[in-house]
């Protein structure tokens, strides 16, 4: 599958959400209002997937070389998977959901549970 393939706009499957394509190069795996994705791929990009369930956003992860992460949990298989942040100036990810994945995310950690949905 070709980058231009993959780099296509979608409506969002959580929130109703139409999403543009990126512009830079990469391509949208999440939408940037709700953070939700679906689970459509074995390897990043190649749309092999068979489990087409939601990924609900549980954490937010940051790594030198790639930046800020936002973490993913399947809500049909539960597979856990690093999606960038869009980098996006006319459609980037809605900062105060951001918050909100972060916040969750250190309140269940501070609680001593796991993340869950």
């Amino acid at each position: 599958m070709s980058r231009t393939t993959e780099n296509t706009g979608f409506t969002c499957s959580n929130c109703g959400e139409e999403v543009a394509p990126l512009v830079n190069g990469s391509y949208r795996n999440h939408c940037p209002q709700c953070l939700h994705s679906l689970h459509v791929d074995v390897r990043p990009g190649d749309r092999a997937g068979d489990c087409r369930a939601l990924m609900r956003p549980v954490a937010v992860d940051h790594q030198p070389t790639k930046g800020y992460m936002i973490v993913h949990r399947c809500t049909g298989c539960g597979v856990r998977r690093r999606h960038r942040m869009a980098d996006d100036p006319h459609q980037g990810d809605d900062l105060d959901q951001v918050l909100t994945v972060m916040r969750r995310g250190i309140s269940r950690h501070e609680a001593g549970r796991h993340s869950r949905p």
